[in-house]
């Protein structure tokens, strides 16, 4: 598991692609917030397929498959277990440092604690 912090006015997909290199799997399931050329172009020469619902403005809208896009399911329950830990979810921390730490251990509690995807 890899994170990455950044300021708060900083979107997602700026990060995803150094995150996501070097990853294995037939697919790659994310939410319309990642479909951007330059990420689905990515995982197209690793041989992934992109599982992720085209924007409303794309010229040419692409299939998706319902079926593993329910899989995204998984990942948001894993999100909502760790913004059950109060010092993540608040961001109590003052310093990036020690707020990555609070955030490494509670996914670490997470994963260890039997949760099975």
């Amino acid at each position: 598991m890899r994170f990455e912090l950044t300021g708060g006015q900083v979107n997602e997909i700026s990060q995803a692609i150094g995150l996501t290199l070097g990853l294995e799997g037939r697919a790659l399931v994310g939410d319309r917030a990642y479909d951007s050329d330059a990420f689905l172009a990515c995982f197209a020469e690793q041989g992934m397929a992109a599982v992720i619902p085209a924007r409303a403005n794309r010229r040419k809208q692409r299939a998706l498959d319902a079926r593993l896009y329910a899989l995204r399911n998984v990942i948001e329950r894993f999100f909502g277990r760790l913004k059950a830990f109060r010092r993540v979810a608040t961001r109590y921390d003052e310093t990036a440092a020690s707020y990555a730490a609070a955030v490494a251990l509670a996914s670490s509690l997470i994963a260890i604690s039997g949760w099975d995807a």
